[in-house]
């Protein structure tokens, strides 16, 4: 791929390949100066790196390049922040483009994450990614990818994944590692790693990734099975109340199921979403099947000892931990913020449309901005697109076209459930009858070392996850099933069934909502989007709103809700098909102008079909609904820049519940009282320079520790959190010298009680019983123990204060809650796990941030395991429909990859701080706003 440097190149001053399209001022030669240092300081690496070797891989963004496989030239023009906007003649030609761009940018994150899908890591890094390669192995993603893009996806996608290949692999030509990016530069230290070729299924198999992090409940299963160790099924039902509905609105607010045309309907049904029972939401009926070993479950708690089972899964747990970020905090705490409002109540008479991912914190951020324009939209050329890709990923993921706008959140329908299975010589049992595994021999290759070899065994409900784990190898003689179980044997195993192991068109649906034009067109490509299951939110510039859940959403017989692990032997257990799409809830243009989604329950009890028992409670998406009414009523009109404060909303639901119950209070330490005065006048809002934020997030952490953090087992709490408990499956007290100490398991990001908007939930119901037995605690050391309630809250006030003490210092007058809640951006391979001078390089922060858990700023952290942040919004986009060039968005980093370059993290102190980009759409307002302009020619 030549990559000669033109005239026009030349008449700009622009250097050759490699210089960034930014000029740079003192502080980027400060930057790299101090870079420079920090390598020659540190150990012999420092020796050969330099200014030139830190600078090598950033971008040529400016004069020509020649791309072999064009069939017309490519601009490229990027804006202040680095963020390009692509046009071209053909669809083949602007997809390419789009690959070549992307991989300037980004190619080595690009490069791990197909490690990652295909279960290659340790290619890169060695041997202490075996295991997570193994698991990965197991699970198959590229093996689906690779039949997707084979068997399922249409022959005009396969030709744009081909076009990005062909796009990025001309940007590879003729590169060596420390010409892409400076990572490949440290690992040359290690080993002979260099990047091979893209493929189009390295790009389907991303999917995959963002699929598991959005998978749905799993987490939650494994959870409940393990908390049988210490608890009773009353005390776990205590734990997953069902779904408040007559507080907290569903998705669907109007229309409901026809059981007569067997569809769902926009108008008619039931949907009004009062009343408060279990229906699909988390309800009592979860819990007690746990514990009261009904007839067919396999709840643990039935007869028999639960230990093996526990074990089992915490192995399996560990294995989950381990696993790199790929979206979302490996499932956890996944969640995000979407919603449209119609032009009847905005300032511009046209719908605005916002939408704020929530998910682990990465550098760079998991989202790349881009735009993608056919200079003459026509059959030759069909996209005029614009918003956040996957850097690896042809398409926009969300954003805009010139018609209509669209936004994601995760639905959280529960489309995984673990199964156990009965092994029997090379076989499982399925009803009477031994099934042979279906078996494939994988090999891992291990930089610098010897290859590993891996028998992966498939039953009829998928992979055996507990192959990857000595712990979960070991099932117990006890393990926890009813009398109708087979045999135990040597244990059973643990199998996954999963909807994305199934190959699916979900890079179809990309393609076909980029060029959707309107409602009918969005509904139809919707249908394509199979996994991960989501909730679309939608408006044009003809003014209408609408949402619908699609998706490849399992249906299960009537004994198995997909709330605890399934008999695999027992074919009532088994998938018994899937809700057809017709059958899908949806809204369009409701009557009340307004549609919010924020991981609340999709649809009210009445809908027939159990799509998760594990909704998020709704804390968010009610007071975002609570804001709009707010902002509406009298006639009231919503402008772009309302939608953004509302999207920056730090007030907290629990904070209002539980405050004027802590002001009661009676505390005779003057020191305390002191620190509970903060809450006097307090509006409940977490700004990060908020003492009483600070104060009250602390005692909100202390209760929830004492109330039920000490009471959870072992594996859910903490890792080095050693408390002397009670040797289970005992009843009634035991004397001291009975009591075991028992250290928790799990890591800080996803230990319970995480405190959540579940945990609000768990909380809001016991206030009123003042006496329960979560409100107990004993007495340690000089601190008081509880009876009662009010005890416990004047503990927690107690232990917060000191708490803060020691981390915030003595003078109240000097905390704030960004000092406790800080977010540090760190570079997902070597940022974390690499030598520390190269952390130094890579890695960056910290910001003090406001928001917090279960808000709509929603700056998430784990009350379990400490203050700091833990997954945030993503990005945050504003679609003005009135007028496009009025939209407004943000990334949580930068445009680029590259640590030093300009633009790293350009983005995040506006982020931040709450602010928002402009969002050049039109030819003339992306030529405005255009710094740096690159010709691709062919």
């Amino acid at each position: 791929m030549p990559t000669d440097t033109t005239a026009a190149a030349a008449s700009t001053g622009q250097q050759a390949a490699g210089t960034s399209g930014r000029k740079k001022g003192r502080k980027g030669r400060l930057l790299v100066l101090v870079l420079v240092l920090a390598l020659i300081g540190g150990v012999a690496y420092g020796a050969y790196w330099s200014v030139s070797t830190v600078r090598a891989s950033f971008p040529q963004t400016k004069g020509s390049i020649t791309l072999e496989g064009l069939s017309g030239p490519v601009d490229v023009r990027r804006d202040g922040y680095g963020i390009p906007q692509i046009y071209a003649s053909s669809d083949e030609d602007l997809f390419m483009a789009q690959g070549y761009v992307q991989a300037q940018d980004r190619f080595y994150e690009m490069d791990v994450r197909r490690h990652m899908t295909s279960g290659r890591l340790s290619e890169m890094f060695g041997a202490g990614q075996v295991d997570n390669d193994a698991f990965l192995r197991t699970l198959g993603w590229d093996r689906i990818a690779k039949q997707e893009y084979e068997e399922k996806l249409s022959p005009a996608t396969k030709k744009y994944l081909q076009a990005y290949a062909k796009g990025v692999n001309a940007y590879l030509e003729g590169k060596e590692g420390k010409d892409i990016s400076l990572e490949y530069a440290a690992l040359s230290f290690e080993n002979d790693y260099k990047p091979g070729a893209w493929t189009p299924v390295d790009s389907v198999a991303w999917l995959k990734a963002m699929a598991w992090d959005l998978r749905g409940n799993m987490q939650d299963e494994i959870d409940r099975a393990l908390l049988t160790s210490r608890l009773g099924p009353k005390q776990i039902a205590d734990l997953y109340p069902s779904y408040p509905y007559s507080r907290n609105k569903p998705i669907v607010q109007e229309g409901g199921y026809d059981e007569g045309s067997g569809t769902f309907e926009a108008e008619g049904g039931s949907g009004d979403g009062e009343g408060e029972g279990d229906g699909t939401g988390s309800g009592e009926g979860a819990g007690s099947e746990l514990g009261g070993g009904t007839e067919g479950g396999t709840g643990a708690g039935a007869e028999g000892d639960a230990a093996g089972f526990e074990s089992q899964l915490t192995g399996l747990q560990r294995v989950l931990e381990d696993l790199p970020t790929a979206v979302g905090v490996n499932g956890d705490g996944i969640g995000s913020n979407s919603w449209v409002v119609s032009g009847d109540h905005t300032v511009s008479g046209k719908p605005l449309l916002a939408n704020d991912p929530h998910l682990s914190a990465s550098l760079p951020s998991v989202w790349y901005q881009m735009g993608l324009h056919c200079r003459s939209v026509s059959d030759n050329c069909r996209y005029d697109v614009t918003g956040y890709t996957f850097a690896g990923m042809p398409g926009v993921i969300i954003g805009h076209n010139q018609d209509i706008a669209w936004g994601l959140t995760n639905s959280g329908v529960d489309v995984t459930d673990l199964y156990l299975e009965k092994i029997t010589g090379d076989g499982y049992q399925y009803g009477d009858k031994v099934v042979p595994f279906e078996t494939r021999e994988e090999t891992i290759k291990v930089a610098g070392g010897a290859s590993r070899k891996i028998v992966v065994r498939e039953t009829n409900n998928g992979p055996l996850l507990s192959d990857r784990s000595d712990e979960l190898v070991k099932t117990g003689k006890k393990a926890a099933v009813d009398r109708s179980a087979p045999d135990r044997g040597d244990g059973y195993a643990v199998a996954l069934r999963w909807t994305a192991l199934d190959p699916g068109r979900t890079m179809d649906a990309v393609f076909a909502i980029n060029r959707a034009k309107d409602w009918d067109d969005f509904r139809e490509a919707s249908e394509l989007f199979e996994v991960p299951s989501q909730n679309l939110v939608y408006a044009d510039t003809e003014g209408h709103i609408g949402y619908t859940l699609p998706g490849r959403i399992p249906t299960r017989a009537e004994k198995h809700d997909g709330s605890v692990p399934a008999p695999g032997w027992d074919p009532d257990y088994e998938w018994t098909g899937w809700v057809d799409q017709d059958e899908l809830p949806y809204e369009f243009d409701p009557e009340r102008g307004y549609i919010v989604t924020a991981n609340q329950a999709v649809v009210d009890e009445d809908y027939p079909y159990t799509l998760t028992t594990d909704w998020g409670y709704g804390a968010r998406s009610q007071r975002i609904n609570d804001l709009i009414q707010s902002k509406i009523k009298d006639g009231g009109k919503i402008s772009t820049d309302d939608m953004r404060q509302m999207q920056l909303d730090n007030s907290s639901a629990v904070a209002k519940l539980l405050v004027p119950e802590l002001l009661k209070i009676d505390v005779d330490d003057e020191h305390v009282r002191e620190a509970q005065k903060l809450l006097e006048g307090w509006d409940y809002t977490q700004d990060a320079d908020s003492a009483a934020a600070a104060y009250f997030n602390s005692v909100w952490r202390n209760i929830l520790k004492l109330s039920f953090g000490h009471k959870l087992p072992k594996e859910v709490r903490v890792k080095g959190q050693c408390l002397w408990v009670e040797p289970a499956n005992t009843t009634g007290p035991a004397d001291e010298a009975g009591k075991v100490r028992e250290c928790g398991q799990r890591s800080a990001s996803q230990a319970q009680p995480d405190g959540g908007d579940r945990w609000f939930e768990v909380v809001r119901r016991l206030m009123a019983d003042e006496d329960s037995e979560w409100w107990t605690t004993p007495k340690r050391g000089t601190r008081p123990g509880a009876e009662n309630r009010d005890e416990l809250f004047k503990r927690a006030l107690i232990d917060a204060r000191w708490e803060l003490t020691a981390k915030l210092g003595k003078d109240i007058d000097t905390w704030s809650w960004g000092r406790l809640h800080r977010l540090f951006l760190d570079n997902q391979t070597l940022g974390t796990d690499g030598p520390g001078f190269v952390k130094f390089v890579l890695n960056r922060g910290p910001w003090k941030l406001g928001g917090g858990e279960a808000t709509v700023n929603a700056t998430g952290w784990n009350a379990a395991g400490g203050y700091g942040v833990v997954w945030v919004p993503s990005m945050r986009m504003v679609v003005n429909l009135g007028d496009l060039d009025k939209s407004r968005w943000i990334n949580l980093t930068g445009a680029s990859g590259h640590a030093y370059n300009a633009h790293y993290v350009d983005q995040t102190d506006k982020w931040a701080e709450g602010e928002l980009l402009e969002w050049a759409y039109s030819e003339k307002a992306v030529e405005d706003s255009t710094t740096d302009h690159l010709v691709l020619k062919p």
